[in-house]
C-alpha cells in the first residue's frame, strides 16, 4: 500500500508578477513512508524516504476547498535516501510552461494501435519548458520577418512562407497555428527565434557546432545540436511526456474518451467506441474554408498547461523515424537515432490534425514523413531548456 505525504505549496499565487504560476497543491505518494523536510519558493520540495529504488507518485489539484480533484502530475524515479525535485518553475519564459522532470510510460498502452507504437517502456525525461500553444501565424512571422531581413552574412532562409500553399493564402487568422512548414523551416525558425532574444541558437551545421545553421536542407544528426540552450524542437519522448500532463495510461490528455469540446478533430461517433461525438464530420466550429484549424488555446489546457496536443494540426519533433529505435531506446532522455539516411531522412511528428480521426489523435499514437514535405496539416511547437 502506498504512503501518502501532504504538502500545500501556496507561495506562488503570491508571487508578484503576471508570469507567475497559479497557486497549486500537491501531494506525495510512494512504496515507503516519507518527509517532506524543505519547501522552496523557487519550485522545489526535498523529500527523505526509507532507501528504496522505486518511483515515487506527485499528485496535484487547484484547491482543497469543496470537490477536490487530485491527478498525477509527475513520476519521479528515487534511489537515494534524500531527494530533491523541482515540481515548478514560478517565473516560466513568456507563452511557455514548465515541464517537470519525470518518468512516464511511452507507447500505446491499450494495445490497441499499431506495432509502431509498441511495446510500452518507461522513459526518463529531464525538465523543459515547452510553448503553451502551437506556434501561430503571429508568432511565425514576428521571427520570419526579423531572419529574413538581417544583413546578408546571418541572414536566414526558409523553404515555405508559412501558411501559405499553392499561391493562395490559407492562413485562418494571426491566432491560428501556422503550417504549410518543412522539418528543416521549423528548426531554422527556432534558431532564428534564439538569436532574435539573444540566446545561443540550438542547431549547427556540424559536430564541431561552430556555425548555426541558418539556410538549406541539411540533415542534422543529434551531435550538431546544444541541448542544454536554445530554442528546439522537442523530441519525441518530450513532446509524448508533455503531452500526458503527468496522467498515467491515459488515451488522450484529459482522459479516455473524445469528443468535440476537447479537439478540433474529425469525429466518427462511435468509431471506435471513445470516439463518444455524438456527430460525424468536421468540428461544426471551424469548418467552412479549409483548412480547419481553430485558434490556439481554444480548448482547454492539459495537466501542464498546454492546449491543443492533439487535434488542429500536427507537430514536427526533432527524431528521425525508426521502429527498432523505438522499441529499444534509451531509458533516459531518447532523442532519436544517431545516424540516418545522407539525404531525405523521415522525421516524427505527433497529435493529429483538423482532419483526423480520434484514432490518429491518440497520445500513443506515432507517424511519419519526409523533412521536405510542408501541408496546411503540419505545425509545430519549441521547448526550451530550463535555466534560459
Amino acid at each position: 500500500m502506498k504512503t501518502l505525504t501532504l504538502s500545500l505549496l501556496l507561495a506562488f499565487a503570491l508571487l508578484p508578477s503576471s508570469r507567475a504560476e497559479e497557486a497549486r497543491f500537491f501531494r506525495l505518494f510512494g512504496p515507503v513512508a516519507s518527509t517532506i523536510t524543505v519547501l522552496r519558493s523557487d519550485g522545489y520540495v526535498t523529500w527523505t524516504n526509507v532507501p528504496t529504488n522505486a518511483i515515487f507518485t506527485v499528485q496535484t489539484a487547484a484547491s482543497l476547498f469543496g470537490p477536490t480533484h487530485w491527478v498525477d502530475y509527475v513520476q519521479v524515479p528515487v534511489t537515494t535516501a534524500v531527494t530533491t525535485h523541482q515540481l515548478v518553475a514560478p517565473y516560466p519564459p513568456a507563452g511557455m510552461a514548465f515541464i517537470p522532470a519525470g518518468s512516464f510510460t511511452m507507447g500505446d498502452t491499450f494495445n490497441e494501435g499499431l506495432s509502431v507504437e509498441r511495446p510500452t517502456h518507461t522513459v526518463y525525461v529531464s525538465a523543459f519548458y515547452m510553448d503553451r500553444t502551437e506556434v501561430t501565424k503571429a508568432m511565425w512571422d514576428e521571427v520570419y520577418q526579423w531572419a529574413t531581413n538581417r544583413p546578408v552574412e546571418l541572414r536566414y532562409s526558409f523553404d515555405n512562407l508559412g501558411s501559405w500553399s499553392e499561391g493562395v493564402n490559407r492562413s485562418k487568422g494571426q491566432n491560428h497555428p501556422v503550417h504549410v512548414v518543412n522539418w528543416y523551416d521549423c528548426v531554422k525558425w527556432c534558431n532564428a527565434r534564439s538569436e532574435k532574444e539573444g540566446r545561443v541558437p540550438a542547431y549547427y551545421t556540424n559536430g564541431e557546432q561552430t556555425a548555426v545553421y541558418r539556410s538549406g536542407q541539411l540533415d542534422l544528426l543529434n551531435d550538431w545540436v546544444k541541448w542544454d540552450t536554445g530554442y528546439r524542437l522537442p523530441t519525441e519522448a518530450e513532446w509524448e511526456k508533455a503531452a500526458r500532463g503527468g496522467a498515467s495510461g491515459q488515451r488522450f490528455p484529459w482522459g479516455n474518451t473524445i469528443d468535440h469540446s476537447r479537439a478540433n478533430y474529425r469525429a466518427r461517433a462511435q468509431v471506435p467506441a471513445y470516439d463518444v461525438n455524438p456527430t460525424d464530420g468536421f468540428h461544426p466550429m471551424f469548418g467552412g474554408v479549409q483548412p480547419y484549424t481553430s485558434p490556439a488555446g481554444y480548448f482547454a489546457p492539459n495537466g501542464y498547461g498546454l492546449y491543443d496536443m492533439v487535434g488542429n494540426v500536427w507537430e514536427w519533433c526533432w527524431d528521425r523515424w525508426s521502429n527498432s529505435y523505438y522499441s529499444s531506446s534509451p531509458s533516459s532522455d531518447p532523442r532519436g537515432p544517431v545516424t540516418g539516411p545522407t539525404s531525405g531522412p523521415s522525421r516524427v511528428f505527433r497529435g493529429g490534425l483538423w482532419g483526423s480521426i480520434a484514432f490518429d489523435c491518440r497520445l500513443g499514437h506515432r507517424t511519419t514523413n519526409v523533412s521536405t514535405i510542408a501541408a496546411d496539416e503540419l505545425g509545430f511547437r519549441a521547448v526550451l531548456p530550463p535555466g534560459q
